[in-house]
């Protein structure tokens, strides 16, 4: 079969693309650019690829064209596969179809998490003798590729993305995905751009746990007062999870954790499963959001896959996690310089909260570049300050979107006053140089660096591990 992919170079896609060439099908597929590292993942895994979005790219006429949500109506590559009658189709009704209908989902859901989770989930269903399907919106360390087909009597672990599906399909992703399993991580009001409110945000998850059948599970974080709510929806069995000391609200969850000290950037938790202590488990991965995760990973693979627990644990230790979240780059003179994708204020506190517990020594200097549809806005605004709490330098990149209005626009001089007022030392740089020049002032040997940003922050990773490292004579 040969499958053409209109946008295939974006990360989900770009995975789609391998799993279908792993699959057997010819593969083949459009964009606009093809960057590391997905460009040359494209090439190694057997996809042909086409520079710029041509309707002469489908003069082969293939037996399925795949538009991907990055393709807007007009589209000439995708108005012609539609204008013809091409079978057209978008990312998940394909995941659904050709890998999914068969197998039991896990799906892992919410605003916060689902990238690490996910691919722990994976990591730890492996480790422990099982071969499940993966496909996730990163890139993981502990496998080949950010997908795989796994065997057919094993669960398809899947991150589940609400954002919608096509200009033609204006639903949620995850509501393709036929779940079975589902970890339920939190829900914050995100993606503007598609959910105008919180109401209709949060239908996005109703429709997810709606679809949960009878015999199915989900694993819902009893400390997110909107998870709890949609859980008491399900018609499913429900396990909650949380941390010792979480706000559970009228709920008391089944699995529980209890994180100690941070120590050589690995963080023991004591888990216990329905008030009986299972043992203490050594997580590579810092802050509490991240023992969170853990423990969800943890629920899911016993209870949804029946993996036996001792196996799961003792595979914690060895996770690699996954890059661009928490990734430390280099250590430059002296400076561990970090990267994160963190763009949501509790995404951003979490992270510098979780740095902080690994390096409770030195300044952390937190950059920060707002791209995201949600992050651009003021929606979040009054929350951004707080969510530098944990730094001891914020520094603000200009907004990544300025064809937002003004008023509607991030106002990061005002974050920047909120939290120099709350007494911290915050700046709101008017380029990318000015957020370089302020990082190589300020960073002594010790120091800790993050990047934030979902995207490339123009190349601002490379240049301050280079100005940060001496030269040597």
């Amino acid at each position: 079969m040969h499958v053409h992919l209109i946008g295939v170079c974006g990360t989900g896609m770009g995975a789609l693309a391998g799993l279908l060439a792993a699959q057997g099908d010819r593969v083949t597929g459009s964009d606009r650019a093809f960057y590391p590292p997905m460009g040359p993942a494209l090439t190694r895994w057997g996809v042909e690829t086409m520079t710029g979005w041509d309707p002469a790219n489908l003069d082969e006429r293939p037996d399925l064209v795949v538009v991907g949500n990055v393709c807007r109506a007009d589209n000439p590559e995708a108005r012609r596969a539609i204008d013809e009658g091409m079978n057209v189709a978008s990312f998940p009704q394909v995941m659904e179809e050709r890998f999914l209908a068969s197998r039991r989902a896990f799906v892992v859901a919410g605003t916060h998490g689902k990238t690490t989770t996910t691919t722990l989930l994976a990591y730890l269903l492996r480790e422990a003798g099982a071969d499940p399907g993966m496909l996730v919106g990163g890139i993981p360390r502990d496998f080949d590729a950010a997908f795989r087909l796994g065997s057919e009597d094993a669960p398809f672990v899947i991150e589940g993305d609400e954002y919608d599906s096509a200009f033609f399909e204006k639903k949620p992703k995850f509501w393709r995905y036929r779940p079975w399993g589902v970890i339920l991580t939190s829900i914050e009001h995100d993606h503007v751009d598609i959910y105008p409110d919180e109401a209709s945000y949060l239908d996005a998850f109703r429709g997810l746990v709606a679809r949960i059948p009878e015999d199915g599970i989900l694993v819902a974080y009893a400390g997110d007062p909107h998870v709890r709510a949609l859980a008491k929806e399900a018609k499913c069995r429900t396990r909650y999870y949380a941390l010792d000391d979480d706000d559970c609200g009228d709920v008391s969850p089944i699995w529980s954790g209890a994180p100690a000290k941070s120590h050589a950037g690995a963080t023991p938790i004591d888990l216990f499963g329905g008030g009986t202590f299972l043992g203490r488990v050594l997580s590579p991965m810092s802050g509490r959001h991240n023992a969170r995760n853990l423990i969800a990973a943890l629920a899911l693979a016993t209870e949804g896959a029946e993996v036996a627990l001792p196996s799961v644990l003792n595979a914690v230790p060895g996770f690699g996690g996954v890059r661009r979240r928490q990734e430390l780059l280099a250590v430059a003179g002296g400076v561990f310089v970090y990267e994160d994708f963190a763009h949501h204020p509790t995404a951003v506190f979490e992270t510098l909260a979780g740095l902080r517990a690994r390096h409770p020594n030195g300044k952390l200097i937190a950059a920060f570049e707002p791209r995201s549809a949600t992050a651009s806005r003021r929606m979040h605004q009054d929350e951004y300050p707080g969510a530098f709490g944990p730094a001891d330098l914020a520094l603000l990149a200009p907004v990544g979107r300025p064809e937002i209005a003004e008023d509607a626009r991030l106002d990061t001089r005002g974050v920047a006053a909120a939290i120099a007022a709350r007494g911290g030392d915050a700046l709101a740089a008017d380029s990318i140089d000015g957020i370089h020049d302020a990082i190589t002032e300020a960073a002594r040997p010790g120091d800790v660096v993050v990047l934030m940003s979902n995207g490339t922050f123009d190349g601002l990773y490379d240049r301050v591990i280079a100005s940060l490292t001496p030269v040597r004579a």
